[in-house]
């Protein structure tokens, strides 16, 4: 998208206003499928950064994750956790993951997950 929809910047500003981690969405970009639950960025970024300190190879990036930046504006960013991308009928990674998602990028976009089988 050229243009950012600008339901979509509202949806991702009120995720980041409520601190709430419950809102479920869908979105295509560049040929992918991400399905999950959106978070605000300062909970995903905790996130990322207490698995990266958890590993014993990767302990040292964390604090790029924790590091505060002022934002003005909109949100530019959806970030995901719980979340997979769909390839077939099977979502990688099985347990979910954490994405971020440049909304300007998104082509498509549904509220919800979408289940996939295993089968």
């Amino acid at each position: 998208m050229s243009k950012p929809d600008q339901l979509l910047v509202d949806v991702a500003t009120l995720v980041e206003s409520g601190q709430s981690n419950q809102m479920s969405l869908t979105v295509v970009t560049s040929g992918a499928v991400i399905t999950g639950r959106l978070a605000p960025e300062a909970v995903w970024r905790q996130r990322v950064s207490e698995v990266l300190t958890d590993s014993a190879r990767l302990a040292e990036f964390s604090a790029i994750f924790t590091a505060t930046t002022l934002r003005y504006g909109p949100p530019t960013h959806l970030h995901f956790h719980v979340a997979r991308i769909l390839q077939g009928t099977v979502g990688i990674p099985e347990t979910g993951g954490m994405y971020r998602v440049s909304i300007a990028d998104v082509s498509a976009w549904t509220v919800g997950d979408f289940s996939y089988s295993d089968h």
